[in-house]
Formats: structure tokens, C-alpha cells, sequence
């Protein structure tokens, strides 16, 4: 199971492919995981993984399962901009 973490515009254009995080049922309580579960559409707790980012083509999604909350994204966004080492911004 994933979550698509590309933004809205690429998700609607021409590209036939996605950047998405797995989701997974174990949670190590680490920066780079948020955790997900019943209120989000999954059948039992898990985590989304963003140490681990794939590109996956769009035909490949094919199951719609769920979705985050407002509070839910923010945590995803910290949790990505953790993982890609984007926690400050870069000096001019």
C-alpha cells in the first residue's frame, strides 16, 4: 500500500508516473514515519514510510483506500521534509 506524495499538478499532467511513500504495519516512532490507522481508511494501525520513496506509474494506483486529515498531511510534509534532509533552509 502506498500514499502518493507528488503534488496535485504532476498528479494531473501528461507524466505517467507518481512519487509515492509505502505504508507499512510496523512504526519505529522515527521522524521519517507518521503514523495511520482506522480514521484514515486502513483496516488496522500502520505507518507511511518516508525513507522510502518510489516513483510508481499512475497505472499502477489503482485501489483508492483512504485519506489524511489536515493534521495527518502536516505530519507527512514534516515527516518528508525530514527525510530529504530539508529541515532548514539552505543559506544564499
Amino acid at each position: 500500500m502506498f500514499v502518493v506524495v507528488s503534488r496535485r499538478e504532476l498528479i494531473a499532467s501528461r507524466f505517467s508516473s507518481v512519487v509515492c511513500a509505502p505504508i507499512y504495519s510496523v512504526y519505529h516512532d522515527l521522524d521519517s514515519q507518521v503514523p495511520v490507522g482506522i480514521e484514515e481508511g486502513l483496516k488496522h494501525e500502520s505507518s507511511i514510510h518516508c525513507d522510502e520513496l518510489v516513483s510508481l506509474p499512475k497505472t499502477a494506483l489503482t485501489d483508492f483506500v483512504g485519506s489524511l486529515s489536515r493534521e495527518k498531511l502536516i505530519k507527512l510534509n514534516t515527516a518528508l521534509r525530514f527525510a530529504l534532509g530539508l529541515t532548514e533552509p539552505l543559506e544564499k
